[in-house]
């Protein structure tokens, strides 16, 4: 550390520094005469004109001074000490008079140490940290402040003021380590991370080498952590830290960004080609599964990339650029990696426009529905509806849900939409009932936002009575990820289904679900996702998993719905394995509410099969 300052003493006399007074070097200077050393009391008392209390002053700072001071000699032996030194370095006075203060230095601290010595002995005053080994064996922090002894205009030696540090550099190193590193995985953080990223890309830029930014988010670790608790969601991300940081060759190229989320710099790159086989060992270092109290758990990583060829740019638009490469990964299905490029800027614009644009819809009541018919394959006659949502945008028509669901569910605009949802399939179904149409229910996707809120079930109750549905004509959706959690899943499905609310699982075969457990919940339907049915005719893996879940369903006591059916083999050939009912474009497409009215009054409004006798 560099020295704090010094100064030189001019033309000081004996007489001078004597009553120069107590603050700073020459009060320091003056205790030192209480040795006798310098003056004897009585010259002192004929040369002094201060006042009669000024060598009980001087007294007193040399027995009682909280500060510690010692008397070296022009050889730099202790001579003398104010105070017993052993509760600072674990020497006595005895055993440290006589001995040269270099003795006690740490190897790192005597050349700097002597170096002030001799600065000092030529009439400078100097401040400076330096570290002295304790008896005991460990480093101690010390700052030395130093000043000559002068007697005739000469020095005949230095007056050392001491102060233990250590405490003090314990606590600066602790904050400093709070400001740049994560506490729990002992990571660098956001800080330490773009400092750093700072200095990568400026040399980069000077070698004229490419550099790579990875933005690292773990998928559905939410989901992991509801399931399993926080606690074991913190030692899951202790093993991915410590996987992550394996892959990486440089301490410190990982960071802790926030949560789940993890920052990466990668550079010693020879070509921009090489980054693709470093993103594939991240993505590598997660195939074999975490092990939470017993139970395997696979966990995948999903990574945006930005870089720069030449390391041009600066540190904050490279990390925004790769989290918003991170966001079209988790768009397109998670566990890869992409890197970014110009128009995905254009895209998170986009985005956040669509979220603007979807509050003034809320309040503009622009969205609307649109019902899907459910087919009884048995005798093909309608036996429920999906509600499925539409915007109806007043510049760009009608807009699908896969546009502008995504952006609802990052934005929590979701839970509001759901209600709606909710809300309008329950009024619009009690309205059609009223006028004489078909009792049917009505089933509506719940997504995990709202499916998490505590208040569910009071809300759909409150619905079904504004509405005045009952509550059995009411169909709930739910993904197979919902059940991870079991305990949970139970607790909010048994309340749902004590008000009269029927589930389903949607989308069954595309997730974690396990018919296991699954029969502990009070789930009365199954509906096998659409990608199963689109190839029952063509492969035999997929007409085999679908025969087995119908089977597997009905021994448990569940109905089963196929989802994606439009074409009459793949009707007749779930109806050959007793699936109880059908939705897809075969039956009929999604419809706007007046169009399923009419449907609804049709006598034979079932699709075009055979044998329905």
């Amino acid at each position: 550390m560099a020295e704090e300052g010094c100064s030189l003493v001019n033309g000081w006399s004996d007489e001078g520094l004597w009553l120069a007074g107590i603050a700073g070097v020459a009060a320091l200077t003056a205790s030192a005469a209480s040795l006798g050393w310098i003056f004897s009391r009585k010259r002192y008392r004929a040369r002094q004109s201060g006042p009669a209390y000024q060598w009980e002053l001087l007294n007193s700072l040399y027995n009682h001074s909280p500060i510690a001071f010692a008397v070296i000699d022009r050889q730099g032996r202790f001579l003398d000490i104010n105070r017993d030194p052993s509760d600072m370095v674990g020497y006595g006075k005895e055993e440290l008079n006589g001995i040269s203060f270099e003795t006690l230095l740490a190897e790192e601290s005597r050349e700097q140490t002597k170096l002030i010595f001799q600065r000092t002995l030529q009439g400078e005053t100097c401040t400076r940290e330096i570290k002295v080994i304790h008896k005991q064996g460990h480093a101690i922090d010390l700052n030395i402040h130093t000043s000559p002894l002068i007697r005739r205009k000469r020095p005949i030696g230095l007056l050392v003021f001491i102060e233990d540090i250590s405490d003090r550099k314990r606590s600066l190193e602790r904050i400093r380590y709070m400001a740049y590193y994560d506490d729990m995985t002992g990571l660098p953080n956001r800080q330490f991370f773009m400092n750093r990223l700072e200095e990568r890309l400026q040399t980069a830029k000077e070698g004229g080498r490419p550099l790579a930014v990875c933005y690292i988010d773990v998928d559905h670790f939410k989901l992991i952590n509801a399931s399993f608790g926080r606690d074991f969601g913190d030692m899951l991300l202790l093993q991915i830290a410590e996987r992550l940081s394996r892959s990486l060759s440089v301490p410190g190229d990982l960071a802790r960004m926030e949560g789940d989320e993890f920052a990466a710099c990668l550079d010693t790159l020879e070509s921009a080609d090489e980054i693709s086989g470093r993103l594939d060992g991240l993505i590598s270092v997660m195939k074999e599964p975490f092990e939470l109290s017993g139970v395997p758990v696979h966990v995948t990583v999903s990574i945006g990339v930005a870089v720069s060829a030449d390391g041009t740019g600066d540190a904050a638009t490279m990390l925004k650029r790769a989290d918003t490469a991170l966001h079209r990964v988790k768009v397109n299905g998670k566990n890869d990696y992409m890197l970014h490029s110009c128009d995905m800027d254009h895209i998170a614009l986009e985005k956040l426009t669509i979220q603007h644009e979807m509050r003034r819809a809320l309040r503009n009541k622009e969205f609307i529905l649109h019902y899907q018919p459910q087919y009884a394959l048995a005798s093909g006659q309608i036996v429920g509806m999906e509600a499925l949502v539409r915007w109806r945008h007043p510049e760009r028509g009608l807009v699908p849900p896969g546009e502008f669901i995504p952006a609802a569910e990052e934005s929590g605009l979701i839970v509001q939409l759901g209600e709606w949802v909710i809300e309008e399939a329950c009024r619009q179904n009690k309205e059609w009932q009223n006028e004489g149409l078909l009792n049917i229910p009505v089933s509506v996707n719940l997504s995990l936002r709202q499916f998490t809120q505590r208040k569910l079930t009071s809300k759909i109750s409150e619905i079904l009575r504004k509405t005045g549905l009952h509550p059995r004509y009411l169909e709930l959706e739910i993904t197979e990820s919902m059940t991870m959690d079991v305990e949970r899943a139970s607790q909010y499905l048994k309340e749902l289904t004590e008000l009269g609310v029927s589930i389903s699982i949607d989308d069954f075969g595309t997730g974690y679900s396990s018919f296991h457990y699954l029969k502990n919940l009070p789930i009365a339907r199954l509906k096998i996702d659409r990608s199963f049915v689109r190839d029952i005719e063509q492969r035999s893996s997929d007409a085999a998993i679908v025969a087995a879940i119908i089977s597997m369903a009905h021994s448990l006591q569940m109905q089963v719905v196929a989802e994606g059916v439009e074409t009459k083999d793949q009707a007749h050939f779930l109806r050959s394995y007793r699936c109880d009912e059908m939705q897809g474009y075969y039956g009929s497409p999604p419809l706007p509410s007046t169009a399923l009215k009419e449907l609804l009054s049709e006598k034979f409004n079932r699709p075009a099969l055979p044998n329905y006798h």
